[in-house]
């Protein structure tokens, strides 16, 4: 597909989900959906109250998860499948079994290498987002957000037979880096990928952040001091997609490994009890 193509198939489907339909119409497409994709929606409003097809897909929780692990710990960000999970070795990483992409490349041109250098022997995980899955993200530890890269790409869906064909997607599509820093001043970077039908990724700490629009290749925003608590509300996506995570942190334990399905919440990956020990630097 050309990157127009997909761009326009995906504006289009936003503006469909973002239309609100007379109630008995919209009963039905909010129905229609849930019974479509299985959607359990026991944490959530009934999908009738939902106004439009958006408002479905960027449900949120009617009561807090809660948060597994302790400070040496990171959660899910997400409800997602572990699509893969590893070592990131020689500068690459998974995008499935069999199939590696440039971690350097993912995070683009616009970050000094360094960057990327640093994060080899570190751990990644790609966390896909289906279309029937809890569809906000958040903070997977107490965390300090440096910097936002905004890169514009292509919109090719992320589901397992696409990332099984196509090279390197993870870095051709539209996506948005956080460079973040835990308390024990590692760094990490969350990668929030683009895909068909993902009109929209939304970031509640900054709305100058845009995506599927026309404009630059790429846009960045510098924070001095914006902290996240462990579990705070980030964002959502429209529609399924993936989050990356790539940890410097050569130690972790992973807690979820490949095919495993995760929770927001639930223990992804741990310091070890030596690194836990030592003091914090903020």
């Amino acid at each position: 597909m050309k990157r127009h193509l997909t761009s326009v198939v995906s504006r289009a489907f936003g503006v469909f989900a973002a239309t609100r339909f007379p109630k008995p119409v919209q009963r039905v497409i909010n129905g229609g959906y849930v019974k479509l994709f299985k959607l359990d929606m026991g944490e959530f409003s009934s999908p009738k109250s939902y106004p439009s097809l958006k408002d479905l897909f960027i449900r949120a929780l009617v009561r807090p998860r809660y948060l597994e692990g302790d400070k040496g710990c990171y959660i899910s960000p997400c409800d997602a499948l572990v699509s893969a999970c590893g070592r990131i070795d020689q500068g690459m990483a998974l995008q499935i079994k069999g199939m590696a992409y440039s971690v350097g490349k993912l995070l683009g041109e616009y970050l000094p290498k360094r960057h990327a250098m640093a994060l080899e022997g570190g751990e990644f995980f790609n966390l896909y987002l289906s279309p029937r899955d809890y569809h906000r993200y958040h903070a997977p530890c107490h965390m300090k957000i440096l910097e936002a890269h905004h890169i514009s790409g292509k919109l090719y869906p992320v589901n397992i037979p696409w990332l099984k064909k196509q090279p390197q997607l993870f870095c051709e599509n539209e996506r948005v880096i956080l460079v973040c820093e835990d308390t024990f001043g590692d760094r990490f970077y969350m990668v929030f990928v683009g895909a068909l039908n993902v009109g929209k990724m939304a970031f509640v700490f900054d709305e100058r952040i845009k995506t599927n629009a026309k404009g630059a290749s790429h846009t960045f925003y510098t924070y001095s001091a914006l902290w996240m608590e462990k579990g705070a509300e980030l964002g959502w996506f429209e529609m399924g997609s993936t989050i990356v995570l790539l940890f410097e942190n050569s130690g972790l334990q992973l807690g979820k490994f490949e095919g495993q399905s995760v929770r927001f919440g639930e223990l992804l990956a741990a310091r070890t009890q030596g690194e836990i020990r030592q003091e914090e630097k903020w």
